[in-house]
Parts: C-alpha cells; sequence; structure tokens
C-alpha cells in the first residue's frame, strides 16, 4: 500500500518553526517510501482564517522545498476540494449517517454551564461532558458493550449543538511514537459535539471525514492532539471508516518551555525567512526532532537518506 501521508494548517496566521518541524516530518515519512503528501487548509473558522495565510502556508512550504503531491488552494488532485469551508456537504452527508445510529442529540450547554458543573481535568485543563442534555432513553442505550435499544429518531433543535453520545469503552491503538495508548471514552473524553449549535463543524468529524475520503493512512501531528485519536477513531468506526496509523511527535517549546504559537515572533516564518535559509531552517526543525546532532544546515536530500527518519516512519 501506497502511504499518504498529509499536512492539514489553520490558515490564521503564519506559520512558526513548530508548524515546520510536523510538516518536514509527515513529509520525511511518506516520501522515504516513496509515498504521496497532501496538503489540507482547515478553514472551518470563518472569523480566524484568511485566504492571504494560506497563500503564505503554500509559499512558505514551497520555499523549503516542502512539495505537495496533491490538494492545496487550487485543489490539485482527485478528492478536492481541499479547503474544507468547500467540503461542507460531505460534513452534512456524514452528519446524517451518525444521526441515524441514534447516537446523536441536541445540546444547547454553554462552556460556561459545563464549567459551572464541574472542574476541568486537572492534568490538563480538559472539561469531560457529563451529559447533562443527553436524553433519557440513551442513558442506558449500551449494557455489556450492545445496543440495547431501538434507534429514536434524532430531535432537532433551533441553535443546538449536536452531540454524539460516547460509550463507556476503552480504545486501544498503538501510536508510532508514543506506543500503545488505552484512552476510556466515557472518562476521558464525553459525549462531544459534532456541529456547533452556530452551525459551525467541529474539528473531530471534519478530521475524519477529510481523512478517510482523501484516502489518509497515517496522520503525524502534535502531541497535544493524543485524546483526540480515540474520538476519532470512534468516529471512523460508526462511519464504516478505516483509521489511519496516528504518529503525534512532541511539542516544540520556546526558551521558558512554553509550546510555540503564531505569537512567537522570533520563531515565526516571517522572521526566519528574512535571516535564515531555507536549509538552516530545516536544520533547525531536523535538530530538534533528533535527526541531527546540532542545529546546522541540511538538505531534504540529506535527510531522506537519513536512517532516523524511521523512527517516524513505518
Amino acid at each position: 500500500m501506497t502511504p499518504i501521508g498529509r499536512f492539514a494548517p489553520s490558515p490564521s496566521g503564519r506559520m512558526h518553526l513548530g508548524n515546520i518541524y510536523t510538516a518536514l516530518l509527515s513529509w520525511l515519512s511518506v516520501k522515504s517510501r516513496g509515498g504521496k503528501w497532501i496538503l489540507r487548509i482547515e478553514d472551518l473558522d470563518p472569523q480566524r482564517s484568511k485566504m492571504e495565510y494560506a497563500r503564505q502556508i503554500e509559499d512558505d512550504l514551497s520555499w523549503l522545498g516542502l512539495d505537495w503531491d496533491e490538494g492545496g488552494i487550487d485543489g490539485i488532485g482527485p478528492n478536492g476540494p481541499y479547503l474544507q469551508s468547500l467540503r461542507h456537504h460531505l460534513y452534512e452527508d456524514a452528519l446524517a449517517k451518525l444521526k441515524a445510529t441514534g447516537l446523536c442529540y441536541p445540546c444547547t450547554c454553554t462552556r460556561a454551564d459545563i464549567l459551572a458543573t464541574q472542574a476541568p481535568h486537572e492534568s490538563d485543563g480538559r472539561v469531560v461532558y457529563k451529559g447533562t442534555c443527553r436524553p433519557t432513553y440513551l442513558q442506558s442505550i449500551f449494557a455489556g458493550g450492545r445496543r440495547t435499544e431501538t434507534v429514536v429518531p434524532y430531535q432537532e433543535k433551533p441553535r443546538a449543538a449536536v452531540r454524539l453520545m460516547v460509550p463507556d469503552e476503552d480504545i486501544t491503538f498503538t501510536d508510532r511514537i508514543k506506543g500503545c495508548q488505552t484512552v476510556n471514552l466515557a472518562s476521558h473524553c464525553g459525549d462531544f459535539i459534532l456541529r456547533r449549535g452556530d452551525g459551525a463543524w467541529a474539528y473531530q468529524l471534519a478530521v475524519v471525514v477529510d481523512d478517510a475520503l482523501m484516502g489518509v493512512t497515517e496522520v503525524m501531528r502534535g502531541d497535544d492532539l493524543l485524546l483526540s485519536a480515540a474520538q476519532q477513531i470512534y468516529l471512523y468506526r460508526l462511519l464504516g471508516y478505516t483509521p489511519p496509523e496516528f504518529a503525534h511527535v512532541p511539542l516544540v517549546c520556546n526558551e521558558s518551555g512554553v509550546r510555540l504559537s503564531k505569537r512567537d515572533k522570533s520563531l515565526s516564518m516571517e522572521y526566519l525567512r528574512a535571516n535564515h535559509t531555507p536549509e538552516e531552517i530545516l536544520g533547525m526543525a531536523a535538530h530538534r526532532a533528533g535527526l541531527i546532532p546540532k542545529s546546522a544546515s541540511v538538505s531534504l536530500s540529506e535527510l531522506l537518506g537519513n536512517e532516523k527518519i524511521m523512527h517516524y516512519a513505518l
């Protein structure tokens, strides 16, 4: 099977070294095995996403030599469009399938409502939804891991989010970087949103639909999204798709030990391009990934021949 990876940035600002680090590892992973790399623009948030940032993302990647085989703004390839803002009809189809399972319900809780009734998870600030709006008939729909009641049609409610019920079930998967992972859907994730009350699509649904329909076989991303893999595997199963391989890489942090954000100007691509060559920037990312012993100029061809990349590849 030809490995197919993807890089899926949000066009809400200029990329930084952390984005390049993830993009490079994903690119190297599939290219070292003769695979294909997809560029998808995740512009679901209309208030933060701007086309000028999407064009800058493409320009930065091309400048570094990280060319994509499929996707981008122009939608090169058979599985487009490659901008999420143009894929609403596909998410609608998936949501209809999920509603047909009888596991979806309308939710009018705000984040403030949820925080008022429970404290965030102490280790990472996560809030696990406890099912306040979950209908009574769904409370005992699972018994011993099997459905025990007939499907009740979804009841639409104006301005309500659509939530998906999760069972008290462990999802176990092997992450290429983190090893064997077991996540309990009920206690660690809780019923999660598929579409917000304002009509915006949730990340979990959109990313599963996109990766499945684009034939993605491996997902490499930051380890802050490790928990999301369990929710997404659950969605893959309900929608009848095969989950990809996951590889969650450590986040790149600044000198203070804080994960990089688009506010870190000193490591933004704007600053980096003004002060470094493409090979120097690739060297910075490769060094942080442990591919080379120190930060130094390095070419993509040299990195493709680096045996350590197999730590990230299958």
